[in-house]
């Protein structure tokens, strides 16, 4: 049982070092954004984040029953 925990936690270790190896090693070393609004091929194609997408429509729905 210890055996298999002592395995675990060194897997888990090398794991978590090979994904902090762009980190650690390159200056200024940051994780890629994924989030939509940070890339320029999906603005491009008018894609937004939902929650942007919320926001506006909540904003529009606000200024309409104002008016």
């Amino acid at each position: 049982m210890l055996k298999v925990f002592i395995y675990c936690v060194i897997i888990l270790a090398i794991c978590i070092a090979l994904m902090c190896v762009r980190i650690i090693f390159k200056k200024n070393g940051r994780f890629v954004s994924s989030h939509v609004s940070s890339s320029k091929a999906m603005r491009d194609r008018g894609v937004t984040c939902v929650q942007s997408q919320d926001r506006e429509a909540r904003h529009k729905e606000k200024a309409i029953k104002e008016y």
